[in-house]
């Protein structure tokens, strides 16, 4: 039976807002990650590498050529695999990705994930125009395809990107090895699951229409439209009230000329939208970064790296020299007796829970069965949090005279969380 039978097509949501819809001349990004339910994700850091001609990386199934030099990148992943949901790199580029449905049949051949391609192009790219053209370049040259699930049950889709830095945003949404490209410079966006870009394209693989065309999507008299043209849905029904895309855009509009780093969090925790999602596919982690349009301010990245992000803590990181890798936050290696590096794939799940995820699921239950004393927790996790955002609106107000107070701050923060949730022993 197919994994789509089973569970409604679902995926994730990634927000963007851009002077003049923020507070300050800053632009915010977020996305949570819905995934399996007892998926773990994590947080870890890659510090910028060289290498040498014909060097190869392993991604998640396949192996591609390395380039000659990869960025510094902090991400969040499901811990199985080599690619991330979403993420950032030392140059502000961030980017988040959404299983997406077309009438192309996905991919069920091993190819890269759309995760993979998320760090693909977080390592190899300096602008978020940038990164759109790596990623169509990685998708012309390797495709895309290959279980975007650890089990047996095979669960493929197509993927869009919402990619940012410090100036602009860009929406990259694929079909198969189609796909077309729409240039954000101010105002709210957002993707879901499902295509969005409609006539607005700046960017389209060369052979775009004239496969619509041949396929008889479109006629070539009237104007093209992407979604209408290459989706599955009714493009109507698509934009009904109450569907994820629209209701989360409805958020950013509520708050447009006013959106600050604590508004894109509240976003992320919305229940009744869907967006904080429960139940088979849930949120498992959830990202919100304050990238300031001025080039001498530093970029600050806030993720959850648990489940359940209104019971969770923002902790912020910020790319400095001498960063280590998160240890509280880190999942065990299994290295080559890992069960999705064995073929055939997925015979076994190991226990992949990172120190943090499991204190925060023992916190989680008590919180649900002791509400008193669940309470107290949870005020003394928002308290941190609120402590961690003053810390960073400092940041950007004095700038960081002394980058050895900040190296930690990711981790320290994973520390006091950790040191909240003790309490439930």
């Amino acid at each position: 039976m197919a994994f789509r039978n089973r569970y409604p097509p679902k995926s994730c949501d990634t927000f963007v807002a851009l002077p003049p819809a923020t507070a300050d001349n800053y632009i915010i990004f977020g996305k949570n990650s819905d995934r399996p339910s007892d998926e773990v994700q994590e947080v870890v850091f890659f510090p910028a590498a060289n290498y040498q001609p014909g060097d190869e990386v392993e991604c998640t199934y396949i192996k591609i050529d390395q380039v000659e030099k990869t960025h510094a990148v902090v991400l969040s992943r499901p811990s199985w695999l080599w690619g991330a949901e979403m993420g950032a790199n030392e140059h502000g580029v961030c980017i988040g990705n959404e299983a997406v449905w077309g009438k192309e049949k996905p991919n069920d051949k091993e190819a890269l994930l759309g995760m993979d391609l998320v760090r693909l192009g977080l390592e190899r790219s300096e602008t978020a125009e940038e990164a759109v053209d790596v990623l169509a370049g990685l998708l012309e040259k390797y495709g895309q395809g290959g279980n975007c699930m650890e089990d047996e049950v095979v669960f493929t889709y197509h993927n869009s990107f919402l990619v940012a830095d410090k100036k602009e945003a860009w929406i990259l949404e694929t079909v198969g090895k189609y796909w077309a490209a729409e240039k954000v410079e101010e105002g709210v966006r957002n993707i879901s699951n499902q295509l969005s870009i409609t006539t607005k394209i700046n960017k389209e693989h060369p052979e775009m229409r004239s496969y619509a065309k041949s396929r008889g999507w479109w006629d070539g008299k009237v104007e093209f439209d992407f979604t209408a043209v290459y989706s599955y849905q009714d493009s109507a029904k698509m934009n009904e009230t109450g569907n994820r895309y629209c209701t989360g855009l409805q958020l950013l509009d509520k708050h447009k000329g006013n959106i600050a780093i604590e508004t894109m969090m509240d976003i992320l925790r919305d229940k009744e939208s869907g967006i904080n999602m429960e139940g088979g596919f849930m949120t498992t982690g959830s990202m919100a970064s304050i990238l300031p349009m001025d080039s001498n301010l530093h970029c600050i990245h806030f993720f959850t790296g648990t489940p359940y992000p209104e019971r969770s803590v923002f902790k912020p990181f910020i790319f400095v020299q001498n960063m280590r890798q998160f240890l509280q936050t880190s999942s065990p290696s299994f290295g080559p007796d890992d069960p999705v590096k064995k073929k055939p794939r997925f015979q076994t799940k190991p226990d992949r829970k990172h120190a943090l995820y499991k204190k925060h699921e023992v916190a989680a239950a008590f919180m649900e069965i002791n509400q008193k004393k669940g309470s107290k927790m949870l005020q003394d996790i928002k308290a941190l949090e609120k402590k961690q955002i003053e810390t960073a609106k400092d940041i950007l107000k004095n700038g960081i005279p002394d980058t050895t107070k900040v190296v930690h701050l990711f981790s320290d923060c994973a520390a006091e969380e950790i040191a909240i949730y003790n309490k439930c022993n």
